[in-house]
């Protein structure tokens, strides 16, 4: 399986979160996307603004993550985190699943978080992308399952492997056991640790049709 430049660059999220990413860094971040046609930036909220006045006129999406990077915020702070960033321009959303509450087998209280963010869709006429955060590394395999399920009974457009923050990251095993779950439905994100083309095109093989890195120029470069 290969895929153009253009193909590869619309399926990437080009992401600054750190804690330390700078508003030069998210200026960098948008001219890159424009200039190689990235499909959508994800940044921390207080950049939201910047990266969609910087993109206006331009195809490329800005998402803003959600109860970054714990996710153990409460769903009604989560809502409104999201409406906010909304009307900052976002048009995706990358919330963090509350693994506090899924690890203590409280699942209503994970479906009610989620369903928070889902909720600001029905405030907006326009198409809003939710990707819930599960965190993989710290769930064995009959944790990403019942993780997933819980993601796509909520209503999620996505599920996404990490934050990128903790542990391994996306893993080609773990890619291929969400996408076995949710079907062919609900989009399956990989991030955390893919660097590379390589790194890239074996998470798609895995069944992710969205990539998250932090190295996006250099895994179109290593396209070519």
């Amino acid at each position: 399986m290969r895929f153009s430049r253009v193909e590869l660059a619309r399926m990437i999220d080009s992401t600054v979160v750190k804690a330390t990413a700078t508003r030069a860094d998210v200026e960098r971040l948008c001219r890159e996307a424009v200039e190689y046609g990235f499909g959508c930036v994800c940044v921390n909220p207080v950049y939201v603004s910047l990266a969609s006045r910087l993109l206006a006129g331009t195809p490329v999406k800005v998402c803003s993550t959600v109860g970054f990077p714990l996710g153990v915020s409460i769903p009604a702070v989560k809502g409104f985190e999201a409406k906010k960033a909304v009307e900052d321009g976002a048009t995706e959303l990358d919330m963090v699943m509350n693994l506090s509450a899924f690890k203590s087998g409280d699942y209503s209280l994970v479906k009610k978080d989620i369903e928070a963010v889902l909720e600001v869709k029905n405030l907006y006429s326009k198409r809003i992308v939710v990707k819930v955060i599960i965190e993989t590394a710290f769930l064995n395999s009959e944790e990403i399952v019942s993780a997933c399920k819980l993601c796509k009974e909520a209503g999620a457009d996505f599920v996404k492997t990490s934050t990128g923050l903790f542990g391994k990251g996306a893993t080609v095993e773990d890619v291929r056991l969400m996408r076995k779950t949710v079907g062919e439905d609900v989009g399956v994100k990989a991030a955390g640790g893919i660097r590379t083309y390589a790194d890239a095109l074996k998470m798609i093989e895995a069944g992710a049709n969205r990539i998250g890195t932090s190295t996006a120029a250099a895994i179109i470069e290593g396209c070519s």
